[in-house]
């Protein structure tokens, strides 16, 4: 049996990837919420849920779990917290030996023919002020992780749009930002779902990767 956490779970992200993983028979997923009426209503009645603040719960009760997926979302001025719980999870993972995912942003991808970072892109968008220390912070994830190499982690970058909707078959990249237009680079929350719980089935891949849907 398989116990597998998922950290935000009634979020954007974290409700497709818990809805999706509590389809496996031989899974227990458990949904990790700071508000646990949000979450029954998002999830239903029946949802398997541990309410708590992950940032401030003890690490032993972390410890128990085969896969621990990060899709944590906070406001832009507690972005910071990302990475806080990132080193937090490593630590777990030293203890446990489980595998970490964490869901990342698109900023830390290159783009253009000078391979610069999205996030140089994002800065220059209208009201960026009020946002872009998420992108920030994310990037600073990565970084941490980077130097990680005691732990089996996997970071998945969305492409520039990150958005509701349903899985479509994707294409995968390493740290370039995928799609040909900005039409073209959208990635769905049920195609993130469907890519995580496809690792957690049959891990491939390890360190950052980015998904884009396709069309």
């Amino acid at each position: 049996m398989k116990k597998v956490a998922i950290i935000g779970a009634s979020g954007m992200a974290g409700q497709e990837i818990y809805r999706l993983a509590d389809q496996e028979a031989d899974w227990v997923t458990t949904g990790i919420v700071r508000d646990e009426r949000k979450a029954h209503k998002v999830l239903g009645r029946t949802a398997h849920l541990f309410v708590a603040d992950v940032l401030t719960m003890p690490i032993e009760q972390l410890t128990g779990f085969d896969v621990i997926v990060d899709a944590f979302g906070t406001a832009p001025v507690y972005a910071g917290d990302q990475v806080v719980l990132a080193k937090k999870l490593v630590e777990v993972a030293r203890q446990s030996h489980a595998k970490l995912i964490f869901i990342l942003g698109a900023g830390s991808l290159h783009t253009g023919e000078d391979h610069h970072l999205v996030m140089e892109d994002l800065a220059k968008t209208p009201n960026a002020e009020t946002w872009i220390n998420i992108p920030r912070q994310q990037k600073r994830e990565l970084d941490f992780l980077q130097g990680v190499d005691d732990v089996d982690w996997l970071g998945i970058s969305p492409s520039m749009t990150f958005k509701e909707g349903p899985a479509t078959d994707y294409e995968l990249g390493q740290d370039d930002l995928l799609g040909a237009t900005p039409e073209e680079s959208v990635t769905t929350a049920g195609t993130m779902a469907k890519l995580i719980v496809s690792e957690i089935k049959d891990p491939v891949h390890h360190g950052r990767i980015t998904v884009v849907n396709k069309a």
